[in-house]
Formats: structure tokens, C-alpha cells, sequence
């Protein structure tokens, strides 16, 4: 083989032992799972707002973040569900460039899997222990998602995964919604089959075990915008988008309808200031036509403390992203109170 075993790294069940969840903790993550999984099912009418960084950078600068969202949420939890994005794997297009804290827990530096491992757990368990938040993640690699199982709420597969075999049948076993983006290319039928897929119970090698699934009912659609053949950024998420997937759930069978409607990425052709019309675009259709509204179950935004994006390097301003642009806090702010008005 064309590669380096540079070390044996601590399985899950041993680094979970080191860094413990508390009763409370645990406690908290079970309430905001049910609430999570009942507005995916209907039981409450809660929309949800998965919202955060583009990528997990800085700890300081991503949990100051998440304060911010702790205390908006307070004030609009009768109608919202808030769970912020701690994404700590950033998939690259060519395989080239930051892959998020888990390969480098600090960006100006060289990868160390170890320490990235151990900054992500810390990151989620400071989120859930200080702030109140199960939060959620992109499961990028399959195999690494225990190492923060007992930590999330929600969790998304990626336009570049979702038509992957094994992250469909390792969603098919996790206890938690999770969102299957349609693929860069556009197809939703590469999307509804992983969503099948996904509800399905299976058998499979999973970290070295034979292991039986049971089906994840709480699967779900992420609309996040395509490509087309010549590189343009094509959105799907306009009242007739809503209307054709609707109908193509009416015909599939599948348990509990849902779409998480993606307001960046090729949405908004990531232009981030987009995310502000987008968002309300939605809301609107749904006003509109009630299957709709009855599907749509909340949005998914990028977002931090500053507007756009810089490069990684030295002179690193607080708070923006170092990935994709994002909306900045005041901005931010303003337009979850605005869904909380028009919902």
C-alpha cells in the first residue's frame, strides 16, 4: 500500500470513558432529540433552524457564537427550534485544502487526527453542557460518527456522500434525523433512493462489527441547489421545487415527509447575503400551498459572527469564516426573529 500507519488511534468507547457526558447532559440531549424527531414527524409544529459556520474553525470564536444563539433562542422557542452547526469536517471538491478541526484542530497548523478528535468531542460537549444545545454535525465519514454519537441531535450527508452506500446504511441506524442533500449534479431520485435507503432496515460491516439496522424513520431531504453541466449554480428551492418533491413524496411510501430547505451552497450560488431572500422565499410558498408548509420543516443557514469569508493565515479577523461566506450575527439576528414573525 502507497501509504504511512503512522499510529493506532483511541477507538470511540475509550474516548467517550475520558471525556464523559454528564446525567444533565445526557439528560438535555434526549429532550431536544424527541423535540427534533417531533417537528420531522409533525407531533409539534417547531421549525427548525440549522444554523452556524460553514466550518467548525476556532473554539473561542464558535462557541461565543453559540451564546449568542442561546440567548435568541430563548426568546423564540415557542415557534423555533435552534440547533447550531458545529461542522468539523469540511468536504473539498478536489480533496486539497483545510478539512475542518478534525484533521487540524488549529488551522495554521499540520494535521494531528488525535488532537482533532479530542478538540471535536470538546467542542460539542461545551456546547451541550454550557449552552444547552445538541447540535449538529456532517457525517462526512461514516466510521468516525461514534466518536460523537452520544453528542448530536442532527446530522447531514453531503451532496458529494449522499449517493455513498455506506453513509446511507449507517444513517439507517442512527436514532437521530438525518437530512440527505440531493447530489451537486441535481437528481433528487439519487436523493429519494438514500432517503429509502436510510428508512430501511439493513445488515453491514460497521467499524469491524456485523451490525443490524433498523431503519431511521426521521430521514429526511436537504435541498441544497445544483449544477449544471457548465458550472452554473442552479437553485431548487422556488415554490414549484416544493410542489414536485411534495409529489414525489406522495408517490414514494416513505415516512414522514420532510425537507430541510438549504439557503447557501449552489441555493444561493453562495452568494451569502442571498440566504436572508431565500429563507423568506421559502416561508412564502408555504404560505401558499398548505402541503408545502406541512412539509417544509425548517431551513439550514451559514452563518457566524462577521460577513463572507477570508483566507486562513495570519492576520485572521474574529469570528468569519475561513470556508464559505456566512452571514454575519447582525444580519443573523435579525432574520430569525423575522421567521419567528412570519411563522
Amino acid at each position: 500500500m502507497n501509504m504511512n500507519f503512522l499510529r493506532k488511534l483511541t477507538i470511540p468507547k475509550d474516548i467517550k470513558e475520558q471525556y464523559p457526558l454528564t446525567e444533565e447532559m445526557a439528560a438535555v440531549k434526549a429532550a431536544r432529540d424527541a423535540e427534533i424527531k417531533g417537528a420531522i414527524s409533525g407531533e409539534n409544529n417547531k421549525f427548525l433552524l440549522v444554523i452556524g459556520p460553514c466550518s467548525a474553525d476556532h473554539k473561542e470564536s464558535v462557541l461565543d457564537y453559540i451564546s449568542r444563539l442561546r440567548k435568541v433562542e430563548d426568546q423564540v422557542k415557542d415557534k423555533i427550534i435552534i440547533i447550531p452547526r458545529i461542522y468539523t469536517n469540511k468536504p473539498r471538491t478536489t480533496g486539497d485544502g483545510y478539512k475542518g478541526m478534525l484533521h487540524q484542530p488549529d488551522p495554521n497548523e499540520a494535521p494531528d487526527m488525535l488532537k482533532g478528535i479530542i478538540a471535536i468531542r470538546d467542542i460539542h460537549m461545551c456546547a451541550l453542557r454550557d449552552y444547552g444545545f445538541s447540535c449538529a454535525d456532517e457525517m462526512l465519514y461514516p466510521d468516525n460518527h461514534r466518536y460523537l454519537s452520544d453528542l448530536l441531535s442532527y446530522v447531514a450527508v453531503g451532496a458529494r456522500s449522499v449517493e455513498n452506500q455506506q453513509h446511507r446504511l449507517t444513517a439507517s441506524g442512527l436514532a437521530i434525523p438525518v437530512g440527505m442533500k440531493n447530489p451537486t449534479e441535481g437528481d433528487l431520485s439519487i436523493m429519494m433512493n438514500s432517503i429509502t435507503a436510510a428508512q430501511h432496515k439493513h445488515t453491514f460491516i460497521y467499524r469491524g462489527w456485523e451490525v443490524q439496522s433498523q431503519g431511521n424513520p426521521y430521514a429526511h431531504a436537504i435541498l441544497r441547489g445544483y449544477m449544471d453541466t457548465a458550472g452554473r449554480s442552479l437553485p431548487n428551492y422556488h415554490y414549484e421545487d416544493l410542489a414536485k418533491l411534495h409529489e414525489t413524496y406522495a408517490k414514494s411510501g416513505l415516512a414522514n415527509p420532510a425537507v430541510i430547505v438549504d439557503t447557501n451552497h449552489a441555493n444561493s450560488g453562495k452568494k451569502y447575503l442571498e440566504q436572508i431572500r431565500i429563507a423568506k422565499d421559502v416561508l412564502h410558498s408555504g404560505k401558499q400551498n398548505a402541503d408545502i408548509k406541512k412539509m417544509v420543516k425548517g431551513l439550514m443557514i451559514e452563518s457566524y459572527i462577521e460577513d463572507g469569508a477570508q483566507k486562513i493565515g495570519e492576520d485572521q479577523v474574529y469570528g468569519k469564516s475561513i470556508t464559505d461566506p456566512c452571514l454575519g450575527w447582525e444580519k443573523t439576528e435579525k432574520l430569525i426573529f423575522d421567521i419567528a414573525d412570519s411563522l
